[in-house]
């Protein structure tokens, strides 16, 4: 392949954009998964984590990294609504997730709760790539 068709197959690759009736299916799923993240996952994890850790006991996690996760979560959460940061999140947040079945697979030995994370890696690789191009924008935009 030469320089030019390289160039030119990136540059359509960078130019895609989903058809209307995916991209509502995606901001569907986008808004879902960033409230979920921001109100039931990452929220508690800031506001109460002194019950979260004494609830559970076995946890095996240092409060700062609670608070991390937290912070991370509700940030992929917030970043999963923003059109331009929605790619960089839903790419965060699918190496969380999965960082957070094997967790639960491997640390906390229940590997019966790795499956959801395993599913949510999944939809967030998905959202990454279908909103690949806000990557690209959102690079030459600071590049200038």
């Amino acid at each position: 392949m030469t320089t030019a068709n390289a160039s030119a197959s990136f540059a359509a690759a960078a130019t895609y954009r989903p058809g209307k009736v995916r991209n509502r299916v995606l901001w569907t799923l986008q808004i879902l998964l960033g409230l979920f993240f921001i109100i039931a996952s990452g929220g508690p994890k800031l506001v109460i984590p002194n019950t979260l850790m004494e609830s559970n006991p076995d946890i095996g996690l240092p409060f700062g990294l609670l608070i991390f996760i937290g912070v991370a979560e509700v940030a992929g959460g917030i970043g999963l609504m923003v059109p331009r940061l929605a790619a960089l999140a839903a790419a965060g947040l699918s190496v969380l997730t999965f960082l957070a079945a094997g967790f639960q697979a491997f640390v906390v030995d229940k590997p019966e709760l790795a499956p959801f994370p395993l599913v949510l890696t999944v939809i967030f690789a998905w959202i990454a790539y279908e909103r690949r191009a806000s990557i690209t924008d959102l690079r030459n935009t600071i590049s200038r």
